[in-house]
């Protein structure tokens, strides 16, 4: 008898995760349990910003200013309006003026100025150019998690009417404070969304219901562990909001896939008439393989976020890796012992047969196998005309992506929400109404010892500034002092960076640093540029050994790497078309606020890179697979599309409609997120790995393959494949490599 007739052994890894599978998933369950209350409040720990770079200029003199100058740097602004009167009419000013007072009495408030207390020099800034409305600006000290807790103590005491106003809260910390509550109840929805559409597209695909259970129920495990791991983070360390939403997307997303893989092909070991606990063994040691290290390449690509300074990209490669980890983990521990205990009732409660009256019961594997065909005759067309698939669909994404050679870098603000939430109403009414950009200036801090006539002579130096509207200041405490910059235009726009550059380079008589909006952009610009090809090599190296240890090929992993760089081009454009633009606003229901936060498309590219590589590897894994079993590479492609075409699309979808759910936020930052990957994902799935990847394999051919002597006995001793060891294709008899082929 044949090797491939011989039965698969049974050892190893596949020993120890099916020798006991009722009490493994007894003590999964219990795990689980424990994640859920270890990571009960951890939305409530988590942080709005990080977009500043910890180490700048910038980031020292905010805290500088914050700790010696507290009304230096309000983060509350309440806006008061005086309907049809004057903010001067001596009602208002007197109701203005308690109100200021009331302010400055709450615990955790300093700093408490307004429009009616201000010297004149600084008074204009803080009234409306129509004289109906005016300002009074306050700091709320303490942590992220204080301020909010002051401010929802706070704010309904100071908005709604009061006699002759009616008052408005804005500023920094109620922008961030509503960003964070809306994150968390769009997340919500995002899960009721998302779980349901998941299950139905799951039961489509399997077929069967309790197969369609499994991904899932590895997916929700992954995300309940990923909140335990961020809970424990938050103790030692900054972590962001919008992580959860990576949390609940990866979580799902990769744990389908994986356990796709897994369930499918533990399927077909059914169907070729194997034992489950035989098929087990097999599924682990062909797809539990490229599982493995499909979660390494998207861990790595996910791991190169930690070589920024910001901790919102860093949040993003915390909670990254630990989902995709924990989702490999329960795929290749949990998933293996419930299907020892199913067997061949992985098969049942087949609701296709709801829509199939009339026909024979293994219709399903029927309809699997014409899926099959259609993928192979697609091939075999692309294949037949390689260079116009090559050709045409490079210029296509290129043509995609075009738009983002436009981008425009800019921060976080209101404008994130929706138009009708309180902080972005109050503060667009400070964009549209009032002169300059007050809270949106810059500071200037100064320290070491001066006289007056040195902070006067420096004072006029930077007045001489051609983009300076304003100097005010300096206000003197000991040896430091700070000076108050209005740009022209908007805050972050580039005449205000321009003059961030220019202050810097003004000789002053003692040590200066600027602070403001605009130069935390530049800072946070400056570093992403400093570590961006470290990052980008990072990715590239790690990417490039993993690829040749899965194939072997020198080629391969060069073409895997252009080739998804490629895929994501369309997702950048798209960003940058709809979402800096602001085409599609009205539909998607967003502001434009004319630029891109500088650290999305970083975060972007990192995760949909990973995306990409996980879908290349299950294809190249079985393109491998088959190439090792034949020898005859165009075959070997049509194969591995024929294998896992149907499969990667399948994923592909599912992914992309949790990331859609996640798109439907009220938060702009959210919801570029969701769509931009959606369509990264369904562009890699449905253009590149189908029609992109066979062409360019079938232009290079059997060069594909080819490795210099050292580096292949290199991949003989430390390469994986996901195939078994088969015998070599002149010496195997052709039936039995037509049955291999035939189950994978």
């Amino acid at each position: 008898m044949t090797e491939v007739n011989r039965p698969p052994r049974v050892g190893g890894w596949t020993r120890f995760v099916t020798a006991r599978p009722r009490l493994s998933l007894l003590v999964a369950l219990v795990i689980t349990a424990l994640a859920v209350v270890a990571g009960s409040g951890v939305a409530d720990r988590l942080g709005s910003g990080g977009w500043e770079d910890p180490h700048a200029d910038s980031t020292y003199a905010t805290k500088a200013l914050e700790r010696e100058f507290p009304a230096s740097q309000p983060n509350l602004l309440l806006l008061v309006d005086a309907g049809s009167a004057s903010v001067d009419d001596p009602a208002v000013a007197a109701e203005a003026k308690r109100i200021a007072a009331r302010l400055a009495e709450e615990k955790g408030v300093t700093g408490v100025g307004s429009y009616w207390q201000a010297d004149p020099s600084s008074a204009a800034a803080l009234r409306a150019e129509d004289g109906h409305e005016a300002l009074i600006a306050a700091r709320i000290t303490g942590e992220e998690k204080e301020m909010g807790e002051t401010l929802d103590r706070i704010a309904p005491e100071f908005r709604g009417t009061h006699g002759p106003v009616e008052v408005g809260v804005g500023g920094p910390v109620a922008v961030r404070h509503e960003m964070q509550t809306t994150i968390q109840e769009d997340l919500l929805r995002a899960e009721m969304i998302a779980l349901p559409v998941t299950l139905v597209l799951l039961v489509m695909v399997f077929g069967s219901a309790v197969a369609a259970l499994l991904p899932l129920g590895i997916g929700i495990v992954a995300i309940l562990g990923t909140n335990a791991v961020l809970r424990g983070l938050t103790e030692f360390t900054d972590v962001s909001v919008f992580a959860m939403n990576l949390t609940t997307a990866l979580g799902l997303g990769l744990a389908i896939d994986y356990a796709l893989f897994i369930v499918r092909r533990f399927r077909e070991e059914l169907a070729t008439g194997a034992e489950p606990l035989a098929a087990v063994g097999t599924t682990l040691r062909t797809a539990g393989r490229t599982v493995l290290f499909s979660a390494l390449t998207v861990a790595v690509s996910l791991a190169a976020m930690l070589l920024f300074p910001q901790y919102f990209l860093r949040s993003f490669a915390y909670a990254g890796i630990a989902v995709v980890l924990l989702a490999a983990a329960a795929a290749l521990i949990l998933l293996p012992a419930a299907l020892v205990l199913l067997g061949h009732r992985v098969n049942s409660l087949d609701l296709r047969r709801l829509f199939r009256r009339g026909r024979p019961k293994d219709s399903a594997l029927a309809s699997d196998a014409a899926q099959g065909r259609a993928w192979t005759r697609m091939a075999d067309v692309v294949m037949r005309r390689a260079p116009f698939f090559a050709l045409g669909t490079t210029a296509v994404l290129v043509l995609l992506g075009l738009p983002f050679l436009g981008v425009k870098f800019g921060t976080a603000d209101d404008r994130q929400l929706p138009s009708s939430a309180e902080s972005h109403v109050v503060q667009q009414h400070i964009r549209d109404g009032f002169p300059g950009s007050p809270g949106g200036g810059l500071e200037v801090l100064a320290e070491g010892r001066a006289t007056q006539a040195q902070y006067a002579d420096y004072k006029e130096r930077i007045a001489a500034l051609p983009d300076v509207v304003r100097v005010d200041g300096p206000l003197v405490r000991g040896d430091s002092a700070y000076f108050t910059v209005q740009p022209k235009g908007e805050a972050v726009d580039a005449p205000a960076q321009h003059l961030v550059d220019e202050l810097r380079a003004t000789q002053a008589p003692f040590d200066t640093k600027v602070t403001g909006a605009a130069a935390v952009l530049v800072d946070s610009k400056d570093a992403i540029a400093e570590r961006l090809p470290l990052a980008a090599a990072f990715i590239a190296v790690v990417t490039l050994l993993l690829v040749f240890l899965l194939t072997g090929s020198v080629l391969i992993p060069i073409q895997a790497v252009v080739l998804n760089a490629l895929s994501l081009t369309a997702m950048f454009g798209a960003v940058v078309w709809v979402f800096q633009d602001g085409h599609l606003s009205g539909l998607l229901g967003f502001t434009s606020p004319g630029s891109i936060e500088t650290t999305l498309p970083v975060l972007m590219f990192c995760v949909a890179f990973g995306l990409s590589m996980d879908y290349g590897v299950f294809l190249l894994s079985r393109i491998k697979e088959e190439y090792d079993t034949t020898g005859d590479h165009d075959q070997a492609v049509r194969h591995g599309l024929q294998r896992t075409g149907g499969l990667i699309t399948a994923a592909a979808v599912i992914l992309a409609v949790v990331m859609v759910a996640i798109g439907t936020s009220r938060v702009t930052n959210t919801k570029m997120l969701g769509l931009g990957i959606a369509l990264a994902v369904l562009m890699d799935a449905m253009i590149v790995r189908s029609l992109l990847v066979p062409a360019v394999m079938r232009l290079t051919g059997r060069a594909t393959w080819w490795a210099p002597g050292p580096l292949r006995r290199f991949h003989q001793r430390f390469g994986v494949s996901e195939g078994e060891s088969a015998a070599a294709p002149e010496t195997q008899p052709a039936p039995e490599r037509d049955k291999v082929s035939a189950h994978g």
